[in-house]
């Protein structure tokens, strides 16, 4: 179907600019004056880089191969596997078509969706706000870890430096080394003394100064990423050829090094051994869903807005397929390339793999891999590939979510930002870089884990639970499909139509569910989060998730007539009430 007369055009005409032909009294003819201005991909590539950039980012390196071997190694990628086919990939292909479909932001969408849940586009936009004040700090982390290894000895290599305490201990190429429940590893020294300077702080009364050199970090990546959003999709989609194809070519190089260190089969055992009992458990399978959907990142905007930009006509069924699985096999690539160093921790400490690998997130990254490359021959150059690796996966996952707060607040103020986006993107940056002072601080590391817990957790599971209740129920599972068919030219089968209707929405409740009822105590290092921080946790996720009912309240008071013609008109597409008009436009023509 040609974009020309695809039923896409007719969702944004305003009422006026639909008119019947006069020459045609028996069968008006609806004259379209509008034309489509919106920017689109320069290349096919463009927007498939977009998205695996966005969907493959710092958590397919650190947390994948923790849940997986915490999980019964190889068992866990059966329901690893099911939570993607049932329930993670059906939500991908839904907000991918939406998006194409529609060709609007995550606020506007509403209106032609469901207009009583425009309240979900302020939400989404609010917890992607709450994203960029921790994600990039990680980022800053990271930057300053590849500056710090342009040198000759790593800094992170021996317990002689200024910032080291007795309980450092190297036993790297030593003998009779005993490792006890005190010791500090060099690695995890650095990252806590040096870089984070953690020891300055004593928790979240106490956050201390900021620390100038990752402010300065941040500066410089929040710089690089307003010149790759500023004027669209037409610079990003060139710089993600860059971000998201680099992060391969040194999975590729680490991989082939970690295969060859001694102890590496050790790690690649632990990591796949299966532990079919696990299977039982229903935390494994809470696991496998949770990583799945935060893997592939539906609910945050960012494939609405990305999709927005296709062609109307382009295959995004065949898109969804394939960045899923790009996105789930970079995932188990990622275990190799973090279990064959374990392995090699584990020979050299002589302890078990497990012993070794109870670090999980950040940690994994910046002190247990660090600590194997500063031992490895040629530790210069793969310490500066690996950091490397890191900064440009977080900056695609960077350039997605920020795209998603552009896309939904120009297309929802048009006449305001339309020509404004230079401006736009400077501000909502500058909003980002402020909101993560605080992350800069002594005890930055504390609010990083709080906004990381609570930002993004429930919250997004439940706007993407009402969003597929939305689509499915209210927008009706039929009338998607027709959208889906006008695009693609078929219908999707029975599967993604069971999937969206019931499976979809019953797999995020019970993450929903499961995560509610299994809170452990909020712990960073050593440091036990006090109980107001957790109200205050809550209190940071509540305030996204209220925009869904105080606008629901807003819409129905403001909406003229009685309660049953206010919800009438609230929960029709703004397209079905317009299409109500033209009929009787056509009727009153009729002789």
């Amino acid at each position: 179907m040609s974009e020309q007369n695809s039923p896409v055009q007719g969702d944004s005409l305003p009422r006026q600019d639909i008119q019947t032909n006069p020459s045609h009294t028996a069968n008006p003819v609806l004259l379209m004056t509008q034309t489509d201005s919106r920017d689109k991909w320069s290349k096919k590539m463009d927007f498939l880089l977009s998205v695996i950039g966005f969907a493959v980012d710092l958590g397919n390196v650190w947390r994948f191969p923790y849940i997986c071997y915490q999980n019964g190694g190889g068992a866990f990628l059966i329901p690893y596997t099911l939570m993607a086919i049932f329930g993670g990939v059906p939500l991908f292909y839904m907000e991918l078509a939406l998006g194409q479909f529609h060709r609007t932001g995550a606020i506007s969408i509403w209106k032609r969706i469901c207009p009583i849940f425009k309240g979900i586009g302020f939400a989404i936009c609010i917890i992607a706000l709450y994203v960029s004040f921790y994600y990039n700090t990680i980022i800053a982390w990271a930057l300053y870890y590849f500056y710090s290894s342009f040198t000759g000895t790593l800094p992170w290599t021996s317990c002689d430096n200024p910032w080291n305490t007795p309980n450092c201990t190297n036993y790297f190429g030593k003998s009779n080394v005993t490792w006890t429940t005190f010791s500090k590893s060099p690695a995890e020294e650095f990252y806590t003394r040096k870089v984070l300077e953690i020891q300055k702080s004593s928790g979240l009364y106490d956050v201390g100064g900021i620390r100038w050199q990752l402010l300065l970090c941040l500066f410089l990546l929040f710089t690089i990423v307003y010149f790759s959003l500023w004027k669209g999709v037409k610079t990003s989609g060139k710089v993600v050829w860059v971000t998201a194809t680099l992060p391969y070519i040194v999975l590729l190089i680490l991989l082939v090094r970690g295969a060859t260190l001694p102890g590496a089969w050790r790690g690649i055992v632990f990591y796949l051994r299966p532990n079919w009992e696990k299977l039982m458990s229903t935390a494994v399978w809470v696991d496998a869903a949770a990583q799945i959907f935060f893997s592939l990142g539906p609910g945050f905007g960012v494939l609405l807005a990305l999709a927005s930009y296709n062609h109307f006509s382009n295959n995004c069924y065949r898109d969804a397929i394939v960045t899923s699985v790009v996105n789930c096999l970079t995932s188990f690539l990622s275990g190799f390339v973090i279990f064959t160093v374990l392995g090699y921790m584990a020979e050299m400490r002589d302890v078990e793999v497990e012993d070794v690998a109870k670090d999980k997130g950040p940690s994994l990254l910046f002190i247990t891999y660090p600590e194997a490359i500063a031992n490895m021959v040629g530790s210069t150059f793969f310490a500066i590939i690996f950091f490397l690796m890191m900064i440009t996966l977080g900056l695609d996952s960077t350039f997605g979510g920020l795209e998603a707060v552009i896309t939904a607040v120009m297309d929802e103020y048009p006449h305001i930002l339309a020509k404004q986006r230079e401006l736009f993107v400077l501000g909502l940056i500058t909003i980002c870089f402020l909101g993560s002072l605080t992350t800069l601080t002594h005890g930055g590391a504390y609010v990083v884990k709080l906004l990381e817990e609570f930002g993004a957790g429930c919250s997004i599971l439940a706007v993407v639970l009402l969003e597929a209740i939305a689509v499915s129920w209210f927008y009706g599972i039929q009338r998607f499909c027709n959208d889906v068919k006008a695009m693609l030219g078929f219908t999707p089968g029975i599967f993604w139509k069971v999937c969206w209707v019931a499976i979809s929405p019953a797999f995020l409740a019970f993450i929903i569910v499961s995560s509610l009822l299994d809170q452990p105590p909020l712990m960073l290092f050593d440091y036990r989060y006090p109980e107001w921080s957790i109200s205050v946790g809550y209190l940071i996720g509540a305030s996204s998730f209220i925009c869904i009912p105080f606008y629901m309240v807003y819409k129905l008071v403001w909406t003229p007539g009685s309660l049953k013609q206010r919800l009438a008109v609230c929960i029709r597409p703004e397209k079905a009430i317009r299409d109500q008009q033209v009929d009787s436009v056509c009727m009153s023509s009729e002789p």
